[in-house]
């Protein structure tokens, strides 16, 4: 019997590198920058969300989903997946980002979902709480929880980090994320899931990104002990790990101006990753196919080593 020769055959997954690389823009990017907190339909190239791509299967047909920071980045995503699979949804962002929440808006509404605006500062206690009500009665009930919103600043220093920038990032990145849940739960019940999103960094810091990094390695730790405390309830914790990914976060100083023209590919694919490529992650942790799954942090890194 001849034996084939390895050099000379072609791996049988040698094209899927070139389709994973290529299918998406990969870097130099232009250099750019926006204010805080920034509007995806002004970076270039726009981020791709699934818009033209993602298509639903019904896989969460009457559920209703809140989720933070759904106007942009992967919230807005995870917000089209989730109408496209069946789900009603709520999302909340800053008033400054009301146009691209617009957008998110008609394109739920295009997939025959109810979808609710409930713009404000998730950095007061008392709008999560509020936020959470305002849901309910939108939606009439709650059975899928994002925890997206997050805020990422660049700082070549820990002297340069201001005690009132390291307090805000940990009010949006963590104390939002418990007051939110914390309004949640009660009107959660079993098959119920809670989905965070912490990051890369919070196994494997960046330099710059102190303050960021102990906030998600916060979250990271915080879904898997309230996975423990909820699983007797039947509700699914679980977090989303991504690493360097196309949003306005990296424009809006998450990334220094210089740095954005190679964001990204430092990575094995070698380009960030589009919004777009996350939302799967998301809507399966939100269904019942991963009811075995509780306190597990899923990772979306380009290649990179993971949780």
């Amino acid at each position: 019997m001849r034996k084939r020769s390895l050099t000379a055959s072609r791996p049988l997954n040698s094209r899927r590198p070139v389709k994973v690389r290529k299918q998406y823009p990969n870097p130099p990017f232009s250099e750019q920058h926006q204010s805080w907190p920034g509007l995806a339909c002004r970076m270039e190239p726009p981020p791709d969300h699934g818009e033209k791509s993602y298509v639903g299967s019904g896989r969460l047909k009457g559920r209703r989903a809140l989720i933070t920071g759904g106007d942009s980045g992967i919230g807005r995503a995870v917000a089209i997946a989730f109408a496209r699979e069946g789900a009603d949804v709520a999302i909340n962002y800053l008033p400054e980002e009301a146009a691209d929440a617009r957008e998110v808006a008609d394109l739920v509404r295009a997939e025959g979902r109810r979808v609710a605006l409930l713009p404000g500062d998730i950095t007061s206690a008392a709008f999560c709480r509020q936020l959470v009500a305002d849901t309910m009665l939108r939606l009439g009930g709650l059975d899928i929880l994002v925890n997206n919103a997050g805020r990422q600043i660049s700082r070549d220093s820990l002297q340069e980090i201001r005690d009132e920038d390291f307090d805000e990032t940990f009010k949006i990145n963590v104390y939002a994320m418990f007051w939110i849940t914390k309004a949640a739960v009660p009107h959660m019940g079993p098959g119920a899931a809670i989905i965070n999103t912490t990051s890369v960094v919070a196994y494997e810091s960046s330099e710059h990104l102190l303050d960021y990094a102990a906030t998600k390695a916060a979250i990271a730790i915080f879904t898997k002990g309230l996975a423990k405390q909820l699983a007797d309830r039947g509700i699914l914790v679980n977090a989303v790990a991504p690493g360097p990914i196309w949003t306005p976060l990296q424009v809006t100083g998450g990334q220094p101006s210089d740095r954005i023209p190679v964001f990204g590919q430092e990575t094995p694919m070698g380009r960030p990753g589009q919004p777009a490529e996350l939302a799967a992650i998301y809507v399966l942790l939100a269904t019942d196919e991963a009811s075995y799954s509780s306190g597990q942090i899923f990772g979306a890194v380009g290649g990179r080593g993971g949780p």
